[in-house]
């Protein structure tokens, strides 16, 4: 009986690895989009794993191996909110960085998706501490460090008075837009009306 020589040995295939290592970002991206659009069509209460990964071209593994429920998922969306802030206005006076920043933060707050999605997110922070508390977050840091930086250059330019409580400006900054474009959900702004507010605001913080 005539034996034949040992073939050679192929070395072992590389596995690739699983889990968070293969986390494809394009994929990722798409779910955190669908699940914006998924909010706005269906509200928190009936929004699901299964909807955010269809909207989203994908199966719900993709989903789950990202987060492990949709408070999960919504909690880090919101959360994410907070850190990307907004652009800080630059335009060399308190009045002109003041419309800027209402300018850019109108067309956020009015955009479709957003204007569905604040006010249903807000009604299930009434009801959930852990949407409530990331809520907070995301709509108070995501304004604080550009009304920060405006006061603060307003204050190395004279204009406003060293020391002024930042908070409080926070509050006359961002809080009459927000009533009107979110709370009351206006239709549409009156024509001039954020100049106006712009205005307004400076004088008041000057009266701070």
């Amino acid at each position: 009986m005539t034996t034949k020589p040992d073939e050679p040995q192929q070395p072992p295939r590389r596995r690739a690895p699983a889990g968070a290592a293969v986390l494809r970002e394009d994929v990722t991206q798409a779910i955190r989009a669908a699940v914006f659009e998924e909010l706005a069509a269906v509200g928190y209460a009936r929004m699901s794993i299964e909807g955010i990964a269809r909207r989203a071209g994908v199966g719900k593994t993709a989903v789950y191996r990202r987060w492990r429920s949709k408070l999960h998922l919504v909690l880090d969306i919101v959360s994410a909110l907070a850190v990307q802030g907004l652009p800080a206005p630059d335009t060399g006076s308190l009045e002109g960085d003041l419309r800027l920043l209402y300018e850019v933060t109108s067309r956020a707050l009015r955009h479709p998706v957003a204007s569905q999605v604040i006010p249903d997110l807000q009604a299930e922070a009434a009801r959930n501490p852990d949407i409530a508390e990331a809520l907070q977050k995301a709509l108070r840091e995501g304004q604080d460090g550009v009304a920060t930086g405006i006061v603060t250059a307003a204050e190395r330019r004279g204009e406003l008075r060293e020391g002024i409580d930042h908070d409080l400006a926070l509050d006359l900054i961002s809080g009459p837009l927000y009533w009107r474009s979110v709370v009351i959900r206006s239709s549409k702004l009156p024509k001039g009306y954020l100049g106006a507010l712009a205005r307004a605001t400076s004088q008041g913080l000057k009266a701070l």
